[in-house]
């Protein structure tokens, strides 16, 4: 029996010295990271309690606004081409949200529907905004559905890109990182061990454009995940995923929230069954579904669902103005 444990005791710490080795990756300390990845637009806003979000306010301060947020595991860098195409003519404000990128943890761990939708406010308080365009990618697009049924009277309307939040709305496939975020021991070794590999591989898993998943663009979200607090915060948050109360009851107003729905055909993250719900929820909706895209169409078709943005944005300034 002695001799069993002994062997046991060893490939135990074989196995455990091969997995550090395969995959060790220490956080990296926030002020190299803002050093990187900060830029002359990046603004370090202090909300209160605690709570200071990374942010870029970007085009002309007298046109629309619109606030766009980023999904899990993700940063605000996830909107540059739409920045790039439609930052002369609107307003673009985006933001790390709590959890993620150069914003670091939520202070108070708190990463429940009510505590991003405050994050939102806060934010459009904070740049002078009482009413603005709304957006969201995934996580993202599941926040932009939560504000909109807590204050639909802020919103001149909203854009749901894959989003998260319909109900029953099941993934044909995980990325790997996203089962392992689910998983309560493997999570929290990823707290430490999170190998470029994986970072990887779940990008080219979200995407069917796998041209966007380029080596700079894994750097940034390998690195950007190690910021002092984010692993630890993706799986707080995905621990509360199961207690979402999306079902709700949507109230006529948030039902009258002009929305602008977009999605990728071959998104097996959040399936395109998905949109049907928005549509169902939002009356007064445009739809657009990008044929051999995935879950990113704001990267993986830049070109076009920018230029859809465009479109569904001239039209509701028109109808704003008459």
């Amino acid at each position: 029996m002695r001799k069993f444990l002994k062997w046991f005791a060893i490939i135990v710490l074989v196995l455990v010295a091969a997995l550090f080795a395969w995959g060790y990756a220490p956080d990296i300390p926030a002020k190299e990271l803002r050093a990187k990845y900060a830029n002359a637009e990046s603004e370090f806003v202090d909300l209160g309690d605690g709570l200071t979000v990374h942010l870029r306010d970007e085009g002309p301060k007298d046109a629309p606004a619109l606030i766009l947020l980023h999904g899990s595991n993700a940063s605000l860098h996830t909107w540059q081409q739409w920045v790039d195409r439609l930052g002369k003519d609107y307003r673009i404000i985006r933001y790390d949200q709590p959890g993620h990128g150069l914003t670091g943890p939520h202070p108070k761990d708190d990463y429940t529907a009510k505590a991003f939708v405050d994050v939102v406010d806060q934010v459009a308080k904070n740049r002078g905004l009482t009413k603005f365009y709304l957006g969201g990618n995934s996580m993202g697009g599941w926040v932009t559905h939560e504000y909109a049924k807590a204050h639909p009277e802020k919103l001149q309307g909203i854009i749901l890109v894959d989003a998260g939040g319909a109900p029953d709305s099941q993934p044909k496939s995980l990325p790997v990182g996203f089962r392992i975020a689910r998983m309560p021991v493997l999570n929290q070794l990823a707290r430490i061990i999170t190998p470029r590999s994986m970072v990887e591989k779940s990008l080219r898993q979200s995407v069917s454009n796998a041209a966007v998943v380029t080596p700079t663009e894994v750097d940034e979200y390998w690195e950007l995940l190690r910021h002092p607090g984010n692993r630890e915060a993706t799986g707080k948050r995905f621990a509360l995923y199961s207690s979402r109360n999306t079902q709700t009851a949507v109230s006529d107003a948030t039902r009258k929230v002009p929305a602008l729905i977009m999605w990728g055909d071959e998104d097996k993250l959040i399936p395109v069954d998905a949109a049907k719900w928005f549509q169902s929820t939002y009356t007064g909706n445009v739809t657009h579904i990008y044929n051999g895209i995935g879950h990113m169409p704001m990267e993986e078709s830049a070109d076009k669902s920018a230029e859809d943005v465009r479109n569904w944005l001239k039209v509701r300034t028109s109808a704003l103005a008459d």
